[in-house]
């Protein structure tokens, strides 16, 4: 009866301690002295050998406050812990209690201490656990069990405290890091100022290392590091935000404490415009309270973060602006005064601050402004521009961004320069596409324009350059020469020896036939405009004292005989390959023909050797397809037709041969094609159903029908004769089959 009377005492002591414990605790202002005050009265009325104070952050249990000879308490009892653990729900007592999951390393922990009797209370109330208290006896001690409901109670009562005291001291801090914002935060202030002084209250506030701030780039959808940071620790500049990544991914303790490092997002309006980061925690993790505080931080200095960036933003603008203006009347001033395009590229150069390089139309540099270090540039820039030749000439508006050789990232950017609907040149930059943000795009679109009327102007000079020497040409071709001083006068005011023996020769090109193409006759006139200028450019570079000009669809080249010192033949033929492969670089399918007329002694010879010209250009369409190019000295027979002039006559014979060929009610093209074969292989049967890969007796057929068609023996000599002179005459006029049906 006494014992049990002596247990109900100690009941009612226990419990009259906890009442009285807990009234107290809530009277504390601070954490640090809730807590000591909450061991302080366990050691003393339990004469307990080992206290301890156990707070819970995210699943640690950190050791927060502790009393009695203890080993490595610190370090011990700092371990994770499930959230449903019965150390965070229930009043354990030990060491014969079961284990739960997750426990062994408390249990260890405990053993080392040497501890026989110990029970723990959970400090929790409603569904905010905030960790627990042990009590801990070196000795054994009885344990009165049936007191488990006052210390479940007791531990609801300290968590009240604890909340009261954490809150009490979270309006101490907003109170003093108001002060410390009014104290160091100006409105007006820089952003490096701003950044300076929260890089350093955050270090302070939370013990770290190391502190930085990273402000969101919304155009090129990345991280920006804003200097100034704390610590020795170096921060990436660029941290990039792809499709596949968060802000998580990028800050994995993105408001969430117990790592080694904690970060914060800086928000105005719901918009994320930047990071608070800390790393490196001196003493082990980051808190709930180092989170409590960056997020006071982050609350109060966003907006002004973001003012001081538009701001700084706004004057950079204006004075970028105020560049850019001077520049763009520069640029227009040495316009004006009608300066070179090298002058304007200069001055573009100084500009955006970047190697400059401009193109012609077919891709070639007309001037360039490189910086320096970057002199060397220009044979990579071309070889890259070569290898996207055909990508390039397709563009019209945007621009093209490439890798230089042996590069991955594009650091060449290429706009077009166009003007009156078509293509005049290209404006090439040494740089990065992020960098070119909408004032850069804005003035490199007004510099273009500047460009293109520049282009503009030397195109209209020398279309009327070029249209005055077509005149010329003209008047030289003509049958009668009017007006002989004014083509000396002209000769020599282009410094051209016109008295000198010269050739002329004819160029034609024939492009391929598409579906539908032969609609497109406009197209088909630019395509050929457009090459007989590279022609002229090869020329101009090649064959320095050769002129060019167009008479219609002829193009003209006049060589002087001094280029011909290797020989007529073998000079026409390198001329002839020379300009062969620039058609073949446009287009494989385009054949060019070249026909040499005779040579010039004086001023009325050159329409004589223009018209011979003209005539070889036809017989090599029609006859030397394969050579592309041929004399008219070397014609040999063609030579003498040439000299009969009455065409009516010539058309008369030509039809009075080979038409009744044409009127067969089969396939007379055929029969036409026939003879001229059979004639040329001078008879022989096989070299001729060779040549037309056809059978000896269809052949024998066709050849029947020719005789019975022409009425003529054709072993005649005098017959054959007067038929290859009819093909002869064909070709050399040009005559096509409905001419002579």
């Amino acid at each position: 009866m006494n014992n049990m009377n002596k247990r109900e005492r100690l009941k009612q002591k226990i419990e009259s301690h906890l009442r009285h414990t807990a009234r107290q605790l809530v009277k504390f202002d601070t954490l640090e002295e809730t807590l000591n005050y909450l061991m302080d009265s366990f050691w003393m009325e339990f004469t307990c050998d080992f206290v301890a104070i156990l707070l819970k952050s995210d699943n640690l249990l950190v050791p927060k406050a502790w009393k009695g000879e203890t080993r490595q308490v610190e370090t011990a009892l700092y371990f994770q812990v499930p959230s449903e653990s019965k150390l965070l729900q229930e009043a354990l007592w030990g060491p014969n209690g079961s284990i739960g999951e997750g426990e062994e390393e408390f249990h260890m922990a405990l053993e080392a201490e040497n501890l026989s009797t110990w029970f723990t209370v959970p400090l929790k109330e409603r569904e905010k656990t905030f960790g627990l208290c042990i009590i801990g006896f070196r000795n054994f001690v009885p344990l009165i069990l049936e007191a488990e409901t006052y210390f479940v109670e007791f531990g609801r009562d300290v968590a009240v405290a604890i909340g009261l005291a954490k809150e009490k001291e979270r309006q101490k801090r907003k109170i003093k890091g108001m002060e410390w914002l009014r104290e160091n935060i100006f409105p007006g202030s820089s952003i490096e100022q701003m950044v300076e002084k929260i890089v350093d209250r955050a270090v302070k506030g939370t013990m770290a290392q190391s502190a930085c701030v990273y402000l969101y780039d919304d155009q090129h959808f990345r991280f920006t590091y804003q200097p100034p940071s704390f610590g020795l620790e170096t921060f990436r500049e660029h941290l990039i935000m792809d499709e596949n990544s968060t802000i998580m991914t990028l800050f994995p303790y993105l408001e969430l404490a117990g790592g080694t490092e904690l970060t914060v997002p800086l928000v105005v309006n719901l918009k994320t415009i930047g990071v608070l980061h800390v790393s490196g925690k001196e003493n082990g993790y980051f808190t709930e309270e180092d989170l409590d505080l960056l997020e006071f931080l982050s609350l109060h200095v966003s907006t002004l973060i973001e003012n001081a960036r538009l701001y700084q933003n706004e004057i950079e603008s204006r004075s970028r602006l105020q560049r850019i203006m001077y520049h763009q009347q520069e640029l227009m001033k040495k316009a004006i005064e009608e300066e070179s395009l090298g002058q304007m590229t200069k001055t573009v150069n100084s500009l955006f601050g970047c190697s400059i390089l401009l193109l012609d139309r077919f891709i070639r540099p007309i001037s360039h402004c490189f910086l320096h270090g970057e002199e060397d540039m220009l044979n990579p820039i071309l070889q890259a521009v070569k290898e996207h030749e055909m990508k390039i000439a397709t563009l019209r508006s945007k621009e093209l961004w490439l890798a230089l050789p042996g590069n991955e990232e594009p650091t060449l950017g290429i706009w077009p320069v166009t003007g009156v609907g078509q293509s005049l040149g290209y404006f090439v930059v040494i740089s990065r596409p992020e960098l070119w943000d909408s004032v850069n795009r804005l003035t490199i679109n007004n510099a273009i324009s500047l460009f293109a009327n520049e282009f503009i102007k030397q195109k209209l000079v020398l279309d009327a350059k070029e249209q005055v020497k077509e005149s010329f040409i003209n008047q030289l071709f003509s049958h009668q020469v009017e007006d002989l001083n004014q083509i000396v006068q002209y000769a020599s005011l282009t410094h051209w020896n016109i008295m000198d023996p010269h050739r002329v020769a004819v160029l034609s090109m024939t492009l391929p036939e598409k579906q539908g193409d032969h609609l497109h006759l406009i197209d088909r006139e630019e395509t050929k405009s457009k090459l007989w200028d590279q022609i002229k450019f090869k020329i101009s570079s090649e064959y320095t004292n050769m002129m060019t000009s167009r008479k219609g669809d002829e193009f003209i080249l006049i060589s002087p005989l001094t280029n011909e010192t290797k020989g007529t033949e073998p000079y026409w033929k390198r001329v002839f390959g020379s300009l062969k492969k620039i058609t073949h670089s446009v287009n494989p399918s385009i054949q060019i023909y070249i026909g040499v007329g005779g040579k010039t002694n004086r001023i009325e010879d050159y329409n004589d050797s223009y018209k011979q010209a003209v005539q070889t250009n036809n017989l090599v369409r029609h006859r030397f397809v394969k050579t592309g190019v041929a004399l008219f000295e070397e014609l040999e027979s063609y030579t003498m037709l040439h000299q009969i002039n009455d065409m009516s006559s010539i058309r008369l014979f030509v039809k009075k041969k080979l038409s009744p060929l044409l009127h067969f009610d089969g396939n007379g093209a055929d029969l036409f094609h026939t003879l001229r074969v059979y004639l040329e292989r001078n008879g022989n049967i096989k070299e001729t159903s060779d040549a037309l890969f056809i059978h000896r007796s269809t052949l024998l057929y066709r050849l029947d029908k020719i005789r019975d068609l022409l009425q003529i023996d054709l072993n005649d000599s005098d017959q054959r004769f007067n038929l290859m002179l009819a093909y002869k005459l064909f070709d050399l006029h040009r005559f096509t089959l409905p001419q002579i049906r």
